[in-house]
């Protein structure tokens, strides 16, 4: 644990002098700066949460998630006020994060010279691109620049979506939107558009901590992108962030339904639910094992501690 604080504090102390030295922050880097994660990881060190949570996740709504987190103390984690390719379509992921700055010329060349040593390929904003894994997202924060500022077209978007399965969240620009909306299920949350070129930017890092408008992005969170806004969740939130927001949709389901029925009042469905209520709620989730989105033994252990 005291390995870990201490990788944490050099990185926060001295973040200028590790990105001088690689392009990307080093394995042991991001799992000291996501300690809390205990589950899996992917080979570059972030946490991957589960392809099944991903799938859950999209049935989340943003306000609940949004209240979820920041009864845990967690305030910085959304960003609204975007131009959505689909709106209709949700789209989650585990962030791979990658910062731009403007440009300037001693720092811009020693990335580039790093980049070569590592064997990368092509312009800077094409990097992080050939590090994506199926069910990553593209997070970028190129500090909201449009005119000059545009990340990819659909050449590079064609290869996001053929590496990731899944589409970009810049606070920044892209180009070429119309080729971007032929690539079939493509998807993009992006500050604007714009038909200039990438120019007079830099390359800051690929998996550092990134700021997206008011929300703090870590390398591996999980990620809530809907018409509202995104959430970026820590990944070691995402498995009782779930749960939570799933019983309670579950319960507004059932208590719903039984406000139409006229069988309880909203008084009785809005306070702490009496026994007949409870009762009555198991009752409705063995008769509707369909509605349930986790597996009943998970939801039975899940209300076993619950206090209701």
């Amino acid at each position: 644990m005291n390995k870990y604080r201490y990788l944490i504090a050099a990185l926060l102390l001295f973040g200028g002098c590790i990105y001088a030295q690689q392009v990307t922050l080093t394995k042991d880097q991001i799992i000291a700066m996501t300690s809390e994660w205990k589950g899996e990881r992917l080979p570059d060190g972030r946490p991957k949460v589960s392809d099944d949570q991903l799938e859950r996740l999209k049935n989340i709504s943003i306000e609940e998630a949004w209240g979820i987190l920041r009864n845990k103390g967690y305030h910085n984690q959304f960003e609204g006020d975007w131009m959505i390719m689909d709106n209709e379509k949700p789209m989650t992921g585990r962030a791979l994060t990658v910062q731009y700055m403007p440009a300037r010329s001693d720092y811009h060349e020693m990335i580039m010279a790093k980049g070569k040593a590592e064997n990368r390929i092509g312009n800077f904003n094409s990097w992080p691109i050939d590090m994506l894994k199926p069910g990553d997202i593209y997070v970028a924060d190129s500090y909201g620049k449009i005119v000059d500022g545009t990340l990819i077209g659909d050449n590079l978007g064609n290869s996001i979506y053929a590496k990731s399965k899944n589409g970009v969240i810049f606070y920044g620009s892209v180009r070429d939107e119309e080729g971007l909306s032929k690539i079939d299920g493509f998807n993009m949350w992006v500050k604007g558009y714009d038909p200039s070129y990438i120019q007079g930017m830099m390359l800051g890092g690929i998996n550092v901590p990134i700021r997206i408008g008011r929300a703090t992005v870590l390398p591996g969170d999980a990620v809530l992108a809907k018409k509202g806004g995104v959430i970026f969740i820590p990944a070691h939130l995402l498995a009782d962030l779930l749960i939570n927001a799933e019983f309670i949709a579950l319960r507004d389901q059932f208590g719903h339904q039984r406000l139409r029925e006229g069988k309880f009042t909203p008084g009785q469905i809005d306070q702490r639910w009496t026994d007949e209520i409870k009762n009555d709620f198991l009752k409705w989730l063995d008769a509707n094992p369909d509605k349930i989105p986790m597996s009943r033994a998970e939801l039975d252990a899940y209300m076993k501690d619950r206090t209701w």
